[in-house]
């Protein structure tokens, strides 16, 4: 009997997830399959005071006080169906609050930087982090008005994500693109067979491929074939040489094509002298963590003190140095310049030292002249490095003190020249003050 019920029950969950949805049930041991409504129909219905005796022996073993159960099928249906949706109401409240639990690891007003942006370099937009391949993508649509070749090039290359898939679809139009030039009076090398099992597994699955041909010319025809009906082909139009030329231009483009990738915004921002230069309260897109990890992840560096205290072999200490940058997205790094204000900028964890030297020049007005950099713990940062912010122990945040160089410097003084400027003028313009 308690079979029948979880028969029905398992009936009943299956029908109300509905398509695009998926209920959860204990793996602990292998599921029987779900039974359709015909099939439970079918079997043979046990007596009247068998399913009184079922529904009773149900309710003990699942431990909860239920209703009195009718005996109609209608009727439990009914009162499993109420208890299903009530235990995803629960669980919907549950989650509901998990989220509301997570949204307060940090508090937005007091967060060092309010979060990760993106530069669109096709229409200069600022993006958060799940804005940009939306916006991308429709950027690069709307570039088909301008230059179809152009946007069919971006959308093979941005659109998928299999650079093997995508290597293979650009040979192969290579291919067809050569054979047409080689070859521009002959018809069979100016039509394609969309139902060609090459051109169906290598090109027509990835995006942008149909584009760009139509944009090289190819037109879509019904044509016969022999012994079958018309099937569709993608059919090019006997070219002029000059065309021809502009094809393998066109085919040298799509083979040096790159993904449109939105670029990170840095948001430099200049702080005044604060003692609180080295306090950071981070967003959670800096980590490669849930909520709930972050939490964790607190709790850990509070217990660091007392793991830097136990005797660890190098080798020990260098794993877990890596596992724990492997923790982190991005970093965000302070600067103390020599007249004590600050220099904010975000970075990858992974972008190197060259990148970072680049920003601090960028912001300088005489960023021409040789500096220092100096991580905590007196590290000097050469510049000419490849070394990831990540091995620095740099993420995900720092507080670096800048030097002009001292051979420099003492050769301006002896020629009576003044100390060159700092910060460009825009960053003094909107110069804040930390919290």
């Amino acid at each position: 009997m308690k079979k029948f019920f979880e028969d029905i029950k398992k009936d009943i969950k299956f029908k109300s997830a509905g398509p695009g949805k998926k209920l959860t049930e204990d793996t602990s041991s292998k599921p029987e399959p779900v039974q359709s409504s015909s099939t439970v129909k079918n079997r043979h219905v046990p007596s009247q005071g068998a399913q009184m005796a079922g529904a009773a022996a149900l309710a003990r073993i699942e431990q909860q006080q239920r209703p009195k159960v009718h005996t109609s099928h209608d009727a439990i249906r009914n009162q499993v169906k109420r208890e299903l949706e009530a235990e995803a109401a629960a669980l919907a409240e549950k989650e509901k609050a998990a989220a509301a639990e997570g949204s307060k690891v940090k508090d937005p007003s007091c967060l060092s930087v309010s979060g990760v942006y993106f530069i669109c370099p096709l229409t200069g937009a600022i993006l958060t982090k799940s804005d940009r391949e939306v916006h991308i993508k429709e950027a690069i649509l709307m570039r088909f008005e301008e230059d179809a070749i152009e946007a069919s090039v971006m959308m093979i290359h941005t659109f998928n994500k299999d650079r093997d898939k995508v290597k293979a679809a650009v040979d192969i139009i290579s291919k067809y693109v050569e054979n047409v030039c080689k070859n521009p009076t002959e018809e069979k090398y100016r039509k394609i067979k969309v139902s060609n099992k090459v051109f169906q597994e290598k090109v027509r699955c990835v995006e942008g491929t149909r584009e760009f041909l139509e944009a090289l010319g190819f037109i879509s025809a019904m044509l016969p074939v022999e012994g079958q009906e018309d099937e569709e082909f993608l059919v090019l139009p006997e070219q002029s040489p000059d065309a021809l030329e502009l094809m393998k231009e066109r085919r040298d483009r799509l083979q040096r094509g790159e993904p449109v990738r939105a670029q990170l915004d840095r948001q430099p921002q200049a702080f005044r002298s604060s003692p609180n230069a080295q306090r950071f309260e981070l967003p959670p897109e800096f980590y490669n963590l849930t909520a709930e990890e972050l939490k964790k992840e607190q709790q850990q560096r509070s217990d660091l003190v007392e793991k830097n205290s136990m005797l660890r072999t190098k080798a020990m200490r260098e794993r877990e140095e890596q596992r724990e940058r492997r923790k982190y997205n991005y970093t965000l790094l302070r600067i103390r310049l020599p007249d004590g204000n600050l220099l904010q900028g975000t970075f990858y964890a992974w972008d190197r030292l060259p990148v970072l030297f680049t920003f601090v020049r960028e912001s300088l007005v005489d960023g021409w002249q040789p500096f220092e950099l100096i991580a905590p713990g007196g590290q000097k940062l050469q510049q000419s490095e490849e070394v990831a912010l990540a091995e620095c122990n740099l993420v995900p945040a720092a507080l670096l003190t800048f030097a002009w160089d001292a051979a420099v410097q003492a050769d301006i003084a002896a020629a009576g020249g003044k100390s060159p400027s700092l910060l460009k003028p825009e960053l003094l313009e909107k110069i804040q003050t930390l919290s």
